[in-house]
This record gives structure tokens, C-alpha cells and sequence, in this order.
């Protein structure tokens, strides 16, 4: 009997959980060696955007912000001595290794059929084109146009004769191109609500806060509706055209480089360091 109650005892123990101890080990048999499984790595955390996806109208829009505490604004039209770069892919090779990181760009303006600008463009202090005051034909001459502008982390929209009128000192940075979408909290005289053409557009405005905002249209859209996305939504009291069908953005935290027609000018919105 006692036999069989030691016999019954014993299996008892070996079908009882065995207490809570540390973590197994996995060891190489004969190494005399114990290898703890590796801990992976914790991620990076993902770089923001400055950019988002919004919907105004029924219509789809990207909307990116640069804020003068976080970014600085540049003109890029081509290497020095160069042709121009025509297309981000071609910005993206030809900056130079200790550049600031990107945090956005678009395309930044007319420009003729080599993608030079056909209006005012300043890049690094250098005036490379004089304010374009004839009149013509097209978006660009469609009166008032107006010119994107700024100096350190100061920027600003102002229609073609204002600058002329007022702005003495020679910006950092400026591009000019037409129609104005918002002047002085109302839409372009020329604009109508919601007109019968429609393509890819974008623009930009500055806020009361000094922030510049760039909306590109993902859906096509009339100059009108574009116009009021600045006017009710961004509180933009002046908004310039950039341009329609070629409008591209190039948004690296997302991955995003819009490719197509040959571009002319690029605005590039850099990280501050």
C-alpha cells in the first residue's frame, strides 16, 4: 500500500504546474554557454508631416503648412550654371549632402518652355528675373497676379503693383504668377464661383500668424473653389495661383513625389536645424 500511495504521489507532482521562475534560456547543447533570445530594437519614431489631407467642397485637397518656427523658404530653379532641374527627382539629386533636410516642395510658378520664370524670381538674394508688369494673354496676366515673397522667417502675398509700390529691400526669396486668388479677403474680381474649367491646381496664402499655407488640389477644380478654401477656411487675406494641371508636391515623410509635366521654379520648404 505504500508502495502504491508513493507511486500515486509522484504523479501528482509531475502533473503540478511548476512555480513562476526566470525567463527561459536558450543554450547551445555542449557550449556551457546560455543565449538569451535579442530584444528587438524599439522604431524610430516616424518623421511628421507637415502635410494633410482634407476635403473642401466635395472636392479633395492636400494642405501643408510652413510654419517660420519650424521651416525656412527657398527658391530652387536649377544647380548653379545649370538648366533647370524641371522635376523633383532632379531637385532631390542635385542638393548637396549637409542641405537641411526637406520638409515639402511644389512647384513655384509660370515659366516659359526652357522652365524659366516669366515673372519676378529671386533665389538666394539674386534677382534672376524683374517684376513682369505687361500685359498678355493666359492665368499669368489675368490682373491683379501677384508675387510670393520673404526674408528670414518673414512672408507674404501681395498683388504685382503693391509690391512694386512698397517693397523697396530685395527679398531672399520671390516668385511671381497669376491670377490672385484672394485680395485683401475677397476672391479675384475675375474669379466666379464655380467656373467650367477644372484642373489640378494649387496655391498659397499667409496667415495672420506668418504661416504660409500651400494647397494643392487633389480632384480638378475651378479657380473659384480653390479661391474659397483660402478665403473660408485658411483666413488667407491675400492667396496666389501657382499653377493648374502641372501642380505636383514632393512630401518625403510620406513618401511622395509627384511626377509628370516638366516643372519651372520650385519652392522648397526646409527643416530648420
Amino acid at each position: 500500500m505504500r508502495y502504491l500511495a508513493f507511486i500515486t504521489f509522484a504523479l501528482l507532482a509531475a502533473c503540478s504546474p511548476e512555480p513562476e521562475g526566470k525567463p527561459v534560456m536558450r543554450t547551445e547543447i555542449g557550449s556551457g554557454v546560455a543565449e538569451e533570445t535579442a530584444t528587438p530594437e524599439p522604431e524610430a519614431p516616424t518623421r511628421a508631416s507637415a502635410c494633410r489631407s482634407v476635403t473642401f467642397e466635395q472636392a479633395k485637397f492636400t494642405h501643408c503648412i510652413a510654419d517660420p518656427a519650424k521651416h525656412r523658404i527657398v527658391m530652387d530653379l536649377g544647380p548653379d550654371g545649370g538648366s533647370p532641374y524641371r522635376g523633383f527627382a532632379s531637385l532631390a539629386g542635385g542638393r548637396a549632402a549637409d542641405a537641411a533636410p526637406v520638409a515639402f516642395a511644389v512647384n513655384g510658378g509660370m515659366y516659359d518652355g526652357e522652365g524659366k520664370p516669366v515673372g519676378y524670381y529671386v533665389e538666394g538674394g539674386n534677382r534672376l528675373k524683374e517684376l513682369n508688369r505687361n500685359p498678355g494673354p493666359g492665368n499669368f496676366h489675368m490682373q491683379p497676379n501677384g508675387v510670393f515673397y520673404g526674408s528670414g522667417g518673414k512672408w507674404a502675398v501681395r498683388t504685382s503693383e503693391d509690391f512694386y509700390s512698397n517693397v523697396g529691400d530685395r527679398p531672399q526669396f520671390g516668385t511671381q504668377s497669376g491670377p490672385m486668388l484672394v485680395v485683401g479677403g475677397k476672391l479675384h474680381p475675375e474669379i466666379t464661383d464655380d467656373g467650367p474649367s477644372k484642373a489640378t491646381r494649387n496655391g498659397v496664402g499667409v496667415d495672420a500668424q506668418g504661416r504660409a499655407h500651400f494647397v494643392i488640389s487633389e480632384d480638378p477644380v475651378s479657380f473659384g473653389k480653390l479661391a474659397r478654401y483660402f478665403r473660408d477656411e485658411l483666413k488667407t487675406p491675400n492667396a496666389l495661383f501657382l499653377d493648374g494641371n502641372v501642380s505636383a508636391l514632393w512630401d518625403p515623410a510620406k513618401d511622395r513625389m509627384d511626377s509628370g509635366a516638366a516643372l519651372g521654379p520650385l519652392i522648397v520648404v526646409e527643416d530648420k536645424e
